[in-house]
């Protein structure tokens, strides 16, 4: 959604030359004084917890989504009598959605406030699954599928900045990254029970994490920042003391939050066009690049088509989906452990590397057969690199750039940034699986080497671009960014 300036007055526009907080007071405080280090042994993290698990209830919904169509094809189509091409638009018509979700994910999560968001999500989610489960016909299969893609839209942005916003400096990372484990845990389940249930009966399980958000969000707390930023000074305080615990003394926290916020009110109300001026233009290149290098890698053509893939290579599809299925999950688990010990960009550029190497060893593996040389050593070429790609990309491309995302945008941009950082993934992730099959034909090894040709411009762009935020407030690391 984009807003329009239409004047901005001389002196705000000196002010917008300026940092958004003076660098020299933020940073200073980066590593806290003794004061600071005996408070935080008060400091009660059990409603960050609590708040968390609520929120990630969104995560797993969206991985329910995305991992509804694989198991149900053959039975919609016969129940329904869908065409092949049908039911092709019945699967995509998910990602459109998507894209609408994230265009209104950020205006809603800055007009109604984050757990707003989560709830709008909630209802579109729930009626989209209940239209899909009482569908006799093409059209209500397709409204339902457009529905849940819109809250998936909305999750995906709104999920990660509220976590982000609640929680402390040393746990963000973590907690963060729980969002991107819960989607895998979605997709897994749902491709699992689906082999057992009907496909209306997974329908209804996909209500299940919605239920609990919704009820949830009425015992977990805002997040402090956007009621700061919306000047609600008595639910803000009341929001960080209960997030820190009763016995915590949050006057350091608050006073910064509060100074930052009051130096965004000088600011002019941002717009999408607003994000190229220069002072933002390093948070925009950041969010956006790391989202264009997670899609264009590959990862929706090689997750969608993994059966595909395998068969092609004269491999089982069965066992190497589930052994991919069960290898996400348990990276993407050992991930949160981490995140916030080796940092944000050191897992970008491990898991970057073992991109490149898996694109690799499946292009090796193609070229080979096309070649017909050594063909006993295809199946487990490709294989190899399959779950290489995968087991390197639930590492870090996975989840770390939605927890930088989440971090690097200054509050007043941080909706606007938001959705254009979500619009471009959910844009790439329909425009890699839509090509996928025609590179394929193209090319089968040529595909391949293509997407470790991106992988490898990611590791250039992450080791020249993109800042460490580990162990940083969210005010530390956008005055540094924004200077």
């Amino acid at each position: 959604m984009i807003y329009f300036i239409m004047a901005v007055k001389e002196d705000v526009q000196e002010n917008i030359r300026e940092p958004l907080m003076p660098i020299e007071n933020i940073l200073d405080r980066e590593d806290g004084g003794a004061g600071d280090q005996a408070n935080n042994k008060k400091v009660n993290p059990c409603m960050v917890y609590f708040s968390t698990l609520i929120a990630v209830c969104g995560s797993y919904a969206f991985g329910s989504c995305a991992g509804y169509s694989s198991p149900t094809q053959s039975a919609i189509r016969e129940d329904i009598a869908l065409s092949l091409a049908e039911y092709s638009v019945f699967g995509s018509i998910l990602t459109f959605g998507a894209m609408i979700g994230a265009i209104t994910s950020g205006p809603i999560a800055d007009y109604i406030g984050r757990k707003g968001a989560m709830r709008v999500s909630s209802v579109f989610c729930v009626a989209g699954w209940l239209a899909i489960y009482f569908a006799e016909g093409v059209w209500p299969l397709d409204i339902g599928r457009l529905a849940t893609g819109y809250g998936m839209g909305v999750f995906s942005y709104v999920v990660p900045v509220f976590i982000a916003e609640i929680a402390p400096k040393n746990l963000r990372g973590a907690l963060t990254t729980a969002n991107q484990l819960m989607i895998c845990a979605g997709v897994s389940v749902a491709f699992i029970i689906g082999t057992v249930l009907t496909w209306r009966a997974l329908a209804l399980t996909g209500i299940i994490p919605c239920a609990i958000l919704f009820l949830g969000l009425f015992f977990i707390p805002e997040s402090p920042r956007w009621l700061a930023k919306t000047g609600k000074e008595k639910e803000f305080e009341a929001a960080l003391q209960k997030l820190r615990g009763k016995d915590a003394d949050i006057t350091h926290e608050a006073a910064e939050i509060q100074d930052y916020i009051e130096t965004l009110e000088r600011l002019p109300k941002a717009g999408m066009l607003d994000l190229f001026q220069r002072r933002y233009l390093r948070s925009v290149t950041i969010g956006v690049g790391l989202m264009v290098f997670q899609q264009f890698g590959g990862i929706n053509g090689i997750c969608f088509y993994t059966s595909t893939i395998f068969e092609s290579a004269g491999f089982s599809s069965s066992v190497g989906t589930i052994i991919y299925a069960i290898l996400q999950v348990v990276v993407t688990g050992l991930n949160t452990i981490v995140i916030d010990r080796a940092g944000r960009k050191p897992l970008l550029l491990v898991s970057a590397t073992g991109l490149v190497l898996g694109c690799l060893l499946v292009g090796v593996s193609f070229f080979l057969k096309d070649h017909e040389l050594g063909l006993e050593s295809v199946p487990a070429l490709a294989v190899t690199g399959i779950l290489l790609y995968i087991a390197a990309f639930s590492a870090g491309m996975g989840a770390v750039p939605w927890v930088v995302m989440s971090e690097i945008f200054p509050i007043n941009i941080k909706g606007v940034g938001g959705s254009l950082a979500t619009l471009v993934n959910w844009f790439g992730a329909w425009l890699v699986s839509y090509t996928f099959n025609f590179l394929m034909t193209w090319s089968s090894y040529g595909t391949f080497i293509l997407y470790a040709a991106i992988n490898a411009l990611g590791i250039l762009f992450m080791i020249i671009v993109v800042p460490e935020t580990k162990g940083r407030t969210l005010e530390q690391i956008q005055a540094a960014i924004n200077a």
